[in-house]
């Protein structure tokens, strides 16, 4: 049901030292919105028991859904917290033909649940699980709320992106929320500006709804404090899945819900993949082919079942999902039990 692959440096790293929680540093968690749910049971068990007992730091990097389960993870406790979350993910309703402002509306409610019971002050003072949100600035005509603006930036970032990835930068910047005490150093080959913006009461909860303020969908995030004025959205714009380098000591344990890696949002239809050399050092865990056809539909949940389906028959589909979720917990559980090194495959037979 799980599939597990590493980076050159990381599988001989495992081969001589075992698959041990203290051999990572670092930690992804990508966008893709109720895909995540595909991760729900695994999370759980990473947080809740592989890394339970862990006393040294742990850079949580996340965009979009990723950054909102760094903020699960980075909380007194954990497993609470993501149960919030999915229920609460889960069980929102809209309207038909839901505005932008009424699905970010709902997004704020959900993060109220979130942060209840003193979650900000944990996330911005843990000591160990350090959250990371990654998020765009977008700005030039995707800065505008006009659908249409909107709409013609959008396609000038398309075909920029076609082009090369590097065009980016002449619409977007890529702002990094992080506790002050962070030691995260990132590596982007394409240059992508990037700014770091130490967490703050007055800018966590923006930050994270800006992560996940998807263009179109959702309304852009204004002037959050501490940060240069202008429009924050979707930080998988430019970090969809990731292609920068985390230059750390240990190793990045990257859990996603698919083995195909896309670096940004406009590349999902590009045949282009991320590059190997930024991977050399993670572990990356995702569900196989044969756990997907056993779901509902045959399947991975994603944003079209809010429109394509009943509540009623949504909710029913992403709680057989969550069920099952918990099969690839159990396997990652035996893996590390057992130490069964030989079925990691090199992450080179997923991106040459």
């Amino acid at each position: 049901m799980l599939e597990i692959y590493a980076g050159d440096t990381a599988l001989k790293t495992i081969q001589e030292k075992g698959f041990l929680p203290e051999l990572f540093t670092s930690f992804l968690g990508a966008s893709g919105g109720p895909k995540w749910f595909t991760l729900y049971g695994l999370d759980k068990y990473i947080f809740g028991d592989f890394f339970k007992d862990r006393t040294q730091p742990l850079s949580l990097v996340g965009s979009s859904a990723g950054a909102f389960r760094a903020a699960c993870f980075a909380q007194k406790n954990p497993v609470s917290a993501l149960n919030r979350l999915a229920k609460d993910y889960s069980e929102t309703v809209y309207s038909e033909s839901a505005k932008p402002a009424e699905i970010s509306q709902k997004a704020k409610t959900l993060l109220d649940t979130l942060f209840s019971d003193g979650g900000i002050d944990e996330i911005i003072n843990n000591p160990v699980f350090k959250a990371h949100f990654i998020v765009a600035k977008s700005n030039g005509l995707v800065s505008s709320e006009n659908k249409v603006l909107q709409g013609i930036g959008l396609v000038k970032s398309m075909l920029s992106n076609r082009i090369g990835r590097t065009l980016l930068k002449y619409q977007y910047e890529r702002f990094i929320f992080q506790p002050k005490d962070s030691q995260l150093t990132i590596y982007d080959p394409d240059n992508i500006p990037t700014k770091i913006i130490p967490f703050s009461v007055d800018n966590i909860k923006e930050a994270l709804l800006a992560s996940g303020a998807i263009p179109m969908v959702m309304e852009g995030v204004v002037d959050i404090a501490g940060c240069p004025k202008g429009m924050y959205r979707d930080g998988g714009i430019i970090d969809y899945h990731f292609d920068f380098k985390i230059k750390n000591e240990g190793l990045t344990l990257y859990p996603h819900f698919s083995s195909t890696l896309k670096a940004g949002w406009f590349d999902k239809k590009l045949s282009r993949g991320v590059r190997v050399k930024n991977y050399d050092k993670t572990v990356l865990v995702c569900p196989s082919a044969k756990f997907i056809a056993s779901l509902p539909y045959q399947k991975i949940p994603d944003r079209t079942d809010f429109t394509t389906m009943k509540p009623a028959e949504r909710l029913v589909y992403w709680q057989q999902v969550f069920l099952k979720s918990e099969l690839l917990a159990q396997e990652f559980s035996q893996f590390f039990q057992t130490q069964d090194i030989k079925r990691i495959k090199n992450i080179k037979s997923l991106l040459v």
